[in-house]
């Protein structure tokens, strides 16, 4: 899969949907980015993180009292990603990449992620924009 698959911004009447795989420097130069949220990766991303650093990466070195952490769960984020499953006989026939949907406490809490980070594939962040409202900047 190239790079450009998971780098894009979308938006509908209650969410925000970025693409994991677009750096911060990107998202701040996207016009679709709404500004309330350009504001939030200057103001409290990059003071953590380098600009050419993506959500990917960024979800699994965020610790429970860093400023990013407590941002991204006030906007109600919640990262799609691919996990790989291996076959286990009963519930799982095959091995193989399962989507799931995970809120930012649940992979900043789990071991067993962070374990499988490597074989992890972030596919996008979904921002609500109810959230993005409550974040005072």
């Amino acid at each position: 899969m190239a790079d450009q698959d998971f780098k894009y911004i979308i938006q509908d009447l209650t969410n925000i949907y970025l693409g994991a795989r677009s750096t911060y420097e990107e998202l701040m130069e996207d016009e679709n980015v709404p500004h309330k949220l350009k504001e939030i990766i200057v103001r409290v991303m990059l003071t953590e993180v380098a600009p050419d650093t993506t959500p990917e990466n960024h979800v699994f070195y965020m610790e429970k009292d860093s400023a990013s952490f407590k941002a991204y769960k006030k906007m109600k984020a919640r990262f799609k990603m691919s996990v790989w499953e291996t076959a286990d006989g009963k519930k799982r026939k095959k091995s193989g990449y399962v989507n799931r949907e995970y809120s930012v406490e649940e992979i900043v809490g789990s071991k067993e992620l962070h374990e499988k980070k490597d074989t992890i594939i972030v596919e996008e962040v979904h921002i609500s924009k109810l959230g993005l409202g409550a974040v005072v900047v």
